[in-house]
C-alpha cells in the first residue's frame, strides 16, 4: 500500500504514517490485495480524505467498513458508482433525506457530491475482504481513523458529526461536544431504520447549525 492522500490530510495525520502500527497495517492491507478480493479498488482506499479536504470539511458521516459485495464500494461510506443498485442503508438514507428536506430520490446512489460540499464519508475501517465484513477490523485501520476525528476534533470548530448506530457511536468520546454538534439515530440499515432514524431529521438539523455557524448548508 503506497500512502497517496491529499495533502492537507497528509498533514494532519503526519503522526500516523511513523507509528509501527500503521507499518503493521500497510503490510497486511499490501498482501491481503495480493492474494484476495478486497474492496474497494486500492486507488480509492482514501477516497473519502481525496474527495474532502481537510479544511473543507464541514459534516462527518462515519460508516464501519466498506461494501463487500463486488462493484459496489467506492471509498465513501454507504456510496456506490452510479449503475451500481443502492444498498439498502443507502435507500434507507436517502428516505430519510426525502421526508426530512422534501428532495426528490436521486437517479443514483454516488454520494461524491456530498463529499465535494464537504462531507467526509468516512469509514472506521477502509478495506475489507470480498463477502466478509469486517474483516480488516482491528488490524489498525481504527487507531488510523480515530486520529483523523481527533484531529478534526482538536483543529476545526464548528462541524457536525452524524453517527448512526452502536458502532458509529462508540466514537462519540473522541469529539468534543463542546464545539461541534453531535448527532446520534440507529443505524440506517432495515433492521434498525424503524427505531429512529427514519425521522432524525439530522440532515435539516446539520443544515440549520451550519447555517447558524455562517456556513454554507449542504444540499442535501
Amino acid at each position: 500500500m503506497n500512502v497517496r492522500i491529499e495533502p492537507s490530510w497528509n498533514r494532519a495525520l503526519a503522526k500516523v504514517w511513523e507509528s509501527p502500527r500503521f507499518a503493521e497495517l500497510t503490510e497486511f492491507v499490501r498482501t491481503q490485495y495480493r492474494t484476495r478480493q478486497v474492496f474497494p479498488p486500492a486507488g480509492k482506499i482514501f477516497a473519502a480524505m481525496d474527495s474532502c479536504p481537510f479544511d473543507k470539511v464541514k459534516v462527518v458521516i462515519l460508516g464501519q467498513d466498506p461494501y463487500h459485495d463486488i462493484g459496489q464500494a467506492n471509498g465513501l461510506c454507504f456510496s456506490v458508482n452510479p449503475g451500481v443498485p443502492m444498498p439498502p442503508s443507502l435507500l434507507n438514507i436517502f428516505k430519510e433525506v426525502h421526508d426530512d428536506t422534501g428532495a426528490p430520490m436521486p437517479v443514483n446512489g454516488d454520494l461524491s457530491r456530498w463529499a465535494e460540499q464537504g462531507v467526509l464519508l468516512l469509514n472506521t475501517s477502509l478495506t475489507v475482504e470480498a463477502h466478509r465484513p469486517a474483516s480488516h477490523s482491528d488490524k489498525g485501520w481504527e487507531e488510523w481513523t480515530d486520529e483523523a476525528i481527533i484531529r478534526l476534533s482538536k483543529d476545526r470548530e464548528n462541524l457536525v458529526f452524524i453517527l448512526w448506530g452502536a458502532h458509529a457511536q462508540r466514537k462519540a468520546p473522541l469529539i468534543d461536544a463542546t464545539r461541534h454538534l453531535v448527532l446520534r439515530a440507529p443505524h440506517p440499515s432495515p433492521l434498525s431504520a424503524y427505531r429512529g432514524f427514519f425521522g432524525c431529521r439530522h440532515f435539516t438539523r446539520a443544515n440549520e447549525y451550519l447555517t447558524a455557524h455562517n456556513q454554507t448548508p449542504i444540499v442535501w
